[in-house]
């Protein structure tokens, strides 16, 4: 389809062009596209101590696929899908070892979701698979209408996933019968993947739109509740117009939160969508919260940390300039973001103070996916060449 085309076309493009990708990676917004080098890494001497558990391969990875899958964790297990090839992990948590390994013979490049006793996952044919979390066993499998370019979310009796041509479809989870569905057309130009939806205390559902929308749809039958813009999609071009939500959202009582890559970081009422700030930040990435702060990484490289009831800035790292960081995560009082040269960095949360390193890999083993943190503190994250490795953190 049309929009699959260019968007894969901009992902070759900009591979050529210095393994960049789309302006904004590595430009500044407001600025000409300029190619920046990535900010050289300072000797630090952490005031932690970060311990590898283990370090492993799945498969080839994602590669250039732009995908940003990131494995899911659940009951002292990670679960995780080799883009290029036909499997599927379950991995022991402490010691990395397969649990079970399932031969799906497809590609799979959205997921894996975990929840309610079932695992989920999507196919680059818009296939959506379902597994038992114990033993790997299919549960069924369902086809939908275009590729699944995000992690499925597993609602109570039902899994929603979004396909590439603007669908969110709802099935049950005991068979995959559609329960409802939802669709909203897309420009002719967006960033690779899209954000997963997420699921509020209140039975919506939320998703963020290439379009730069925001838009909540009741869990039980799929109506639309309400949208707010995030970011108006505005310029001469279709590049200019990039306004996509593309990174993770967060889902609260107190707040839907959701960053715009048009340079928008926004909250909005849950039940309602009415605003409740707006901050000026261009990001690719999406958002992790700790308590009453945000944590987001922008286009530039630069790490900030953003009140939750205003928006404003509480303090912002900027040694990791163009290192093409993660969304975040946290973990145990610690701010953690990936880079493009396999770089794990932990940031203190309260000043955002570089604490400690580690690498995946080799420097050509970029980090897309954000780093994923289970219950009891162990973060595990993976790079485009299928190296996946879990830390756990003590103060020193």
């Amino acid at each position: 389809m049309t929009f699959l085309r260019i968007a894969l076309v901009t992902v070759l493009i900009v591979a050529a062009a210095g393994c960049s990708t789309v302006k904004g990676w590595i430009a500044k917004a407001g600025t000409n596209d300029n190619i920046h080098q990535p900010a050289a890494l300072t000797v630090i001497t952490p005031t932690i101590s970060v311990q590898r558990l283990w370090q492993r391969t799945i498969g080839k990875g994602e590669q250039m696929l732009s995908l940003r899958d990131h494995p899911a964790i659940a009951d002292g297990r990670v679960y995780v899908a080799d883009s290029y090839g036909p499997f599927i992990y379950a991995i022991d948590l402490t010691t990395g070892r397969d649990i079970w390994k399932t031969n799906t013979k497809l590609r799979l490049t959205g997921g894996p979701g975990v929840g309610s006793g079932t695992v989920v996952a999507g196919s680059v044919n818009g296939d959506v698979v379902a597994f038992s979390p114990d033993t790997g066993a299919e549960l069924w499998r369902v086809k939908l209408s275009s590729e699944i370019l995000s992690t499925p979310l597993v609602a109570g009796d039902m899994t929603v996933v979004r396909t590439g041509d603007g669908h969110v479809v709802a099935l049950a989870l005991a068979d995959g019968k559609r329960r409802w569905s939802y669709e909203r057309p897309l420009p002719d130009l967006m960033l690779r993947g899209n954000p997963s939806p997420v699921l509020g205390g209140n039975g919506l559902i939320y998703l963020g739109y290439e379009d730069g929308t925001l838009v909540a749809l009741r869990a039980q039958d799929g109506v639309k509740i309400w949208e707010q813009v995030v970011a108006q999609p505005e310029g001469r071009s279709e590049l200019d117009r990039l306004a996509d939500i593309s990174g993770d959202i967060v889902a609260s009582p107190d707040g839907i939160f959701a960053a715009s890559y048009k340079g928008k970081v926004g909250a909005f009422n849950p039940d309602s969508g009415s605003p409740i700030w707006s901050h000026s930040l261009v990001s690719y990435g999406g958002l992790a919260r700790a308590g009453d702060t945000l944590y987001v990484s922008d286009a530039g490289g630069t790490v900030w940390a953003l009140d939750r009831t205003s928006g404003a800035a509480l303090w912002k790292q900027d040694a990791l300039a163009y290192r093409w960081l993660t969304s975040p995560a946290v973990q145990n009082g610690y701010v953690v973001v990936g880079d493009l040269q396999g770089y794990l960095h932990w940031l203190k949360q309260d000043t955002g103070a570089i604490a400690a390193r580690q690498q995946i890999g080799s420097t050509k083993d970029l980090i897309r996916a954000t780093p994923q943190v289970s219950a009891d503190g162990i973060l595990v994250a993976v790079t485009i060449k299928g190296k996946l490795a879990a830390f756990r953190i003590s103060t020193k």
